[in-house]
């Protein structure tokens, strides 16, 4: 049917096969398809009300819409949407096509002559101004201008239509009686399907107007909220090239060719599209007409802004910052604020990504410090942040603007975790999870495969993980996958949390080979994280000197980025570097420079994590006491917000400090401290048995085991003793005294 609709058509655009102008130039035309979709809305005219029920008439209205705004299908699948709506009415347009179709020119004649009839009548069938009413009109308008030689090929394309649709109802038929006596429904189900594919593309032809903004926004819609349920790319491309083969002009689709070739990260195509979006945009007069004169330097400020961002999501940063700068100098010439601060966050992106890129990024924040915007990387306290960002959630909230609800909710998230408070970042998550969208998209979905709601599911996931819960944070994953496949765009959010879950498992477990290899899966999705969990491994394999020197670039690079966050976790691996390597007294000072900082921004997990390492120096001086009274302004936070592994490694260190005090007491005081350790051990052990540290459960059943020794219980020392030499058996020995172990 493709060449009908490239020949039979009344096209003042198209010459010798060639498109001139713009093809939308005709509104509509009149298909076979459009013709049948006329009997339709004829034959629904027709039936009194009493012979459809009101149920069957209100499905036959939810489908009017996307037969009317959809692209051309073939006659067996319109046969069986309407059947499935209103089998009665299914057969009254079934004889009613076949009798046109195998009639003669002036049956057809005769019933667009008669179309006319629905709007005549002090109470018509159709009002002209309604949807159907204007499909109507531009029906017959548009046959009303065929030439007799177009609309004798018209009357043979309704033709060879309908004999399809026939021929495919008899296959369809053939089929499930096959499929019945031989027991081959599944190859012939196969078979089917492969010869709808065909004939739907051998129906496609050019796009009205209507029905391409239609597929495009329609489109667009899904690749922006549910990629899953999108076209794939290679089919969305085809359809985006069949569309451009008829108007190269038509700048919609030139955008979401470059949309769909972000989904397979093709550089090339998606910067063609790209260019040519605006390209076109401003050739057309699109931008003029709606902004004035203003409206060629709008496009051109976005386009430079645009492509900044592409590059820079293809990690060409110089490239990235060259454009920034050419839409910030636009923008400024325009005075135009929005897209200034557009252009802000992303050179805030462009600081994460380059090092030299942050001195022009400490300009642009100074203009957000003066205007009072917060930052949770300035030091505010989260009660000041909130409250800013709860004034902007309440204008959000009044113009039901769901996509910046959902991203604040994120936010908050993650500013959560980042100031140490689990329990406020699972609330935060769980709520976004379980708020239903605002913004309802075409064909029912909902706007639930955003970016917002992949952050959110991977923090889920990771709290999940953090708390021991392993079986529930493998099922957030399974779900992460299937809502967000491989080739989509947000993928590599949850592939990067399941790498790190991986890899502090396979810590957790002993298993230093296994986390070595996911080193490079993390490094490939994120090179700062990646780099601090090889040097993690490296000190775990006790290569004190490379792990000493991999830490000490990172934490350059990362001081020169100002990620304030991953400068105290490298802190803290340089001070258990040192006092692994039996000097705590040069742990101090990174110790006291790690605490300063979580003091200064506020980062109150780790700043309980840092006092913790404090406490094991102080311990591994020799002072106990003063130890165990610093423990306490840790402890709390740690056991009510912190990972089980870290609240383990907490009741450990009171357990040594409480031993290493009691050396001093007299033997009733003694034996009592003693059993408040042992206690404390249990404790212990069960926070690592719940994520399988298997390596930490041997340092605490040795301890538990010298302490029952030490109180003369013979059969609880040897029960640990027996359980030490199984996990010793089992696990390798670093050689590292337990002492100089958190």
């Amino acid at each position: 049917m493709a060449s009908v609709h490239e020949s039979l058509y009344f096209n003042p655009m198209m010459t010798n096969g060639v498109v001139h102008a713009n093809v939308f130039g005709i509104k509509d035309w009149v298909t076979p398809y459009k013709i049948a979709v006329l009997v339709l809305l004829n034959e629904m005219g027709r039936t009194g009300e009493g012979a459809i029920s009101l149920m069957e008439r209100r499905r036959l209205n939810l489908l009017l819409l996307p037969l009317l705004q959809g692209p051309d299908i073939t006659l067996s699948k319109l046969y069986k949407l309407i059947e499935d709506s209103c089998p009665q009415l299914a057969n009254s347009v079934q004889i009613r096509i076949k009798l046109m179709a195998e009639g003669e020119l002036k049956d057809m004649e005769q019933f667009f002559d008669d179309l006319s009839d629905s709007f005549s009548g002090t109470e018509p069938e159709v009002h002209k101004t309604s949807v159907v009413g204007l499909f109507l009109r531009h029906m017959i308008l548009a046959y009303s201008k065929l030439s007799f030689s177009q609309v004798f090929k018209l009357y043979t394309a309704l033709q060879r239509y309908f004999q399809n649709g026939e021929k495919k109802t008899v296959e369809d038929d053939d089929m499930e009686l096959t499929s019945r006596e031989e027991g081959e429904r599944k190859m012939e189900k196969e078979e089917l399907d492969v010869s709808v594919r065909e004939e739907e593309v051998s129906c496609s032809g050019p796009l009205s107007q209507k029905q391409a903004e239609f597929f495009l926004s329609q489109q667009a819609a899904l690749l922006k909220n549910d990629e899953t349920k999108a076209l794939t790319p290679a089919a969305l491309q085809k359809e985006l090239n069949n569309l451009l083969k008829f108007n190269p002009d038509f700048a919609e689709a030139h955008y979401l060719s470059y949309l769909n070739n972000l989904r397979v990260q093709d550089v090339f195509s998606s910067t063609h599209s790209l260019l040519h979006y605006f390209d076109r945009l401003i050739l057309t007069g699109a931008e003029s007409k709606s902004n004035g004169e203003e409206g060629y330097g709008r496009s051109l400020r976005y386009a430079a802004l645009n492509l900044a961002a592409l590059h820079c999501r293809f990690g060409h940063y110089q490239q990235a910052e060259l454009a920034l700068q050419e839409a910030i100098r636009i923008a400024q010439e325009s005075n135009d604020h929005v897209c200034l601060q557009h252009c802000l966050s992303w050179l805030y992106v462009l600081g994460q990504k380059r090092a030299d890129s942050y001195i022009l990024l400490e300009h642009s924040v100074k203009k957000a410090v003066h205007f009072g915007l917060p930052r949770a990387f300035a030091g505010k306290t989260a009660n000041k942040l909130m409250d800013a960002l709860k004034d902007s959630d309440l204008l959000h909230w009044k113009h039901s603007l769901s996509e910046l609800i959902d991203i604040s909710i994120a936010q908050k998230t993650a500013i959560w975790r980042l100031y140490g408070r689990s329990t406020m970042a699972l609330q935060q998550a769980q709520m976004l999870l379980s708020m239903n969208s605002l913004d309802s998209v075409n064909a029912g979905v909902q706007q639930n495969n955003t970016e917002s709601f992949a952050v959110a599911l991977c923090h889920l996931a990771e709290l999940h993980a953090e708390q021991g819960c392993f079986a529930a944070a493998s099922e957030v994953l399974k779900h992460l996958k299937e809502r967000f496949p491989p080739n989509t765009q947000h993928a590599q959010l949850w592939m990067l949390c399941d790498q790190k879950i991986q890899f502090d498992r396979a810590m957790n477990d002993g298993k230093y080979h296994l986390a070595d290899s996911l080193v490079t899966g993390i490094t490939a999705l994120n090179g700062i994280e990646g780099v601090y969990r090889k040097a993690v491994v490296l000190q775990a394999q006790n290569q004190m000197s490379e792990a000493h020197k991999l830490l000490q670039k990172l934490l350059t690079y990362c001081q020169k980025l100002k990620n304030t966050e991953m400068v105290i976790s490298v802190l803290l691996s340089v001070a258990e570097l040192y006092w692994r390597s039996s000097s705590p007294t040069i742990a101090m000072p990174v110790l006291l420079h790690a605490l300063a900082l979580s003091k200064e921004y506020r980062l109150q997990y780790l700043a309980s994590e840092t006092v913790l390492n404090l406490a094991f120096a102080q311990l591994i001086l020799g002072i106990p006491e003063q130890a165990l009274s610093f423990l306490h302004m840790a402890i709390e936070p740690i056991l009510a917000d912190g990972a089980i592994l870290d609240k383990g490694r907490a009741m450990f260190l009171v357990a040594k400090c409480q031993v290493a005090s009691a050396a001093s007491y007299d033997p009733p005081k003694k034996a009592e401290a003693l059993e408040a350790a042992i206690e404390n051990l249990n404790e212990a052990k069960n926070y690592f048995a719940k994520v399988d540290c298997r390596e930490r459960i041997r340092d605490v059943v040795y301890f538990q085991a010298r302490l029952y020794h030490a109180l003369g219980k013979t059969q609880e020392r040897n029960r640990c003793a027996m359980l030490f030499r199984q996990l010793h058996q089992e696990l390798p020995s670093h050689g590292v005294p337990l002492i100089n172990h958190l």
